[in-house]
């Protein structure tokens, strides 16, 4: 069964971040916060040393850092990301990621189609 989005599309809501995060020992954890035709936003949690192998993806993705560090690993080179960092990855860029200490970060997806419709 599909997780639910803790938003539905058609509501209006605040949340706090640190607040709906979760962290599980020696693990990830994904939340997905919003599912809509032309975007998803997921919430992860990641406890220190945890890693997510190289893959890719066929989505924009945006990757907003909230709390830790971690080294974000994009066509090879490294990025160490802090909080409030910012990190944009075009679809199909081979990824990893390394969590340096406890790390959260902010995860939006959006298919190539929606992005090259919203061009000005």
């Amino acid at each position: 069964m599909a997780e639910q989005p803790l938003i539905q599309a058609s509501e209006v809501r605040c949340i706090a971040l640190p607040e709906e995060t979760r962290f599980e020992p020696n693990g990830i954890v994904s939340r997905t916060l919003l599912r809509t035709p032309g975007a998803r936003a997921v919430l992860f949690g990641f406890a220190e040393g945890q890693e997510l192998t190289e893959h890719s993806a066929p989505y924009h993705a945006l990757v907003q850092a909230l709390e830790g560090q971690c080294e974000f690993t994009v066509n090879g080179q490294v990025h160490v990301l802090k909080p409030g960092d910012w990190l944009s990855m075009p679809p199909q860029a081979p990824h990893a990621l390394k969590a340096i200490t406890r790390f959260s970060m902010l995860l939006i997806l959006i298919p190539p189609a929606v992005a090259v419709l919203g061009r000005a």
